[in-house]
Parts: structure tokens; sequence; C-alpha cells
């Protein structure tokens, strides 16, 4: 079984942490993903910079830009993680936009992550009738699940066919603007999480955008199974850097 789908079906919320690898120093990606399992998080979503991220808040795109010019290529960050499964037991999933995967030839990335250990990807431009269609067989092939996001403003038939499509979770976007752009949510976003919740569809939600403490953890996780922070860790990454991941977890929960 997928390490993802035996960690959604604990009986706990879940807390998943992005960051971009190759950020703050090139060298640092394995640290952080080791101290971050040592710290409690359930889920980690490493990013694969790219040079023009399209979802990504300025926090995250500063984050990307300077792993870029740390020298973070898709080869590297495979690199980086050939041993990872010697040392780590949570589920890691790479998110990142597809030209780099492309370039890479599709089956070629899939494989390649099986073989490392990555349990799922996240590439929020490509368009899940384009999985469907081209690539849903190579990632079943290698046992990786492809993450969908979702917004407030998908039609519920595009969200039914996503939930058909997925077999992990469903990446629900708390609202349509980019990461790091909100702090807290409002009755607007909280009925959107309630009207998800009442669909009752197959995949879990985890709720991502505007999750940056325990206030907006809890607030999310009512409606959801869990909950994704990016834009407030890198933050704290930049700011205190990767030696003091210990205080960021432990605020959250």
């Amino acid at each position: 079984m997928n390490r993802i789908t035996q960690k959604l079906q604990e009986d706990k919320k879940i807390l998943s942490i992005y960051f971009s690898a190759g950020y703050p120093d090139l060298n640092d990606t394995v640290q952080i993903i080791q101290d971050l399992e040592k710290n409690g998080v359930d889920l980690i979503e490493i990013g694969l910079p790219f040079s023009d991220p399209l979802a990504d808040g300025p926090t995250i795109q500063a984050s990307s830009t300077q792993a870029l010019h740390n020298g973070m290529t898709t080869q590297i960050l495979f690199d980086q993680l050939k041993n990872i499964r010697e040392s780590v037991k949570i589920p890691l999933i790479i998110m990142g936009y597809f030209n780099p995967m492309l370039q890479y030839g599709v089956e070629a990335f899939c494989k390649k992550c099986a073989e490392i250990g990555i349990d799922g990807l996240i590439i929020p431009d490509l368009p899940v009738d384009v999985y469907a269609d081209e690539y849903q067989a190579i990632f079943e092939k290698y046992g990786i699940i492809n993450v969908f996001l979702i917004t407030p403003q998908t039609s519920d038939e595009r969200i039914r066919f996503i939930d058909s499509v997925s077999n992990g979770f469903i990446y629900m976007v708390s609202s349509a603007s980019v990461t790091g752009s909100q702090s807290g949510f409002g009755n607007i976003q909280e009925s959107y999480f309630e009207r998800i919740a009442n669909m009752n569809l197959k995949n879990p939600q985890i709720i991502g955008f505007g999750i940056s403490n325990k206030e907006t953890f809890n607030q999310a996780t009512k409606f959801a199974k869990g909950a994704i922070i990016g834009s407030a860790f890198i933050k704290h990454l930049s700011e205190s850097g990767s030696g003091k991941i210990s205080e960021f977890v432990g605020g959250i929960r």
C-alpha cells in the first residue's frame, strides 16, 4: 500500500509541510526532511523549483528562485533523495510544474520517483483530463499517486471527475489566490469547506493556502482531513535557518 494511503487511514489530522528543495542552501533538502519527520510532521511536499511558478506567491517564488540560483535541478534533487528511505518513513510528495517532468520524460520521472521512494506528485498545471487520457496508466504502473487541486471556483461536476481519477487525497485550495497571500478564513471560505465536506467524496481533502499557525490549522482541519503549510514555513526558514524546525512545528499543534 502506498504510504500516502496508509497515512490517510490514521485517526488523526494530517499536518503537511511544503518547502522548496535546495533552500535555504542547496544541500539542506535531506536534513529538513529528516527534521520535519522527527518533529511529528505527517507528510512532506518537496517543491521542485521552476522558473515560472504560476500558483506560488512571493515567498515561495523567492525560495524557488534562490534554490535555482543555488544550482538545484531535477537530477540533483533525485541524487539528494536517493537514500532518503534509509532514514525517513513518512509519505513524500514532489510538487512541481509539468515542464521539468516533461523534459525529464514522464515515465522516466515516475520510475525514478518509485525507485527512491517518492509516494506522489502534485502538478498544478497538468489538467486532470490530460492526465486521465495520457498519463494515468504510467502513474499507476509505478504506484505514484497524483494529487489534484480544487478551488472555490471548481464546479461540482469537475470535482467529482477529479475524485473519480484520484486515489490519495484532494488538495483543496482555500481561495482563488496565490500561496501566502492571506491569513485566516472568513465565512465564505468556511462555507466552501463545508460544501465540499458534504459532497462525501471518496478521497479525503487536505486544505492548503492561507494556513500559517495553530489557529488556521485547527480552522481548516475542522472540515478536512488535514492542512498544508508552505509560505509560513519558508518564512521561518529564511528568518531562523534550518536549525529551528522544532519551534515552528511545535507552534502548530
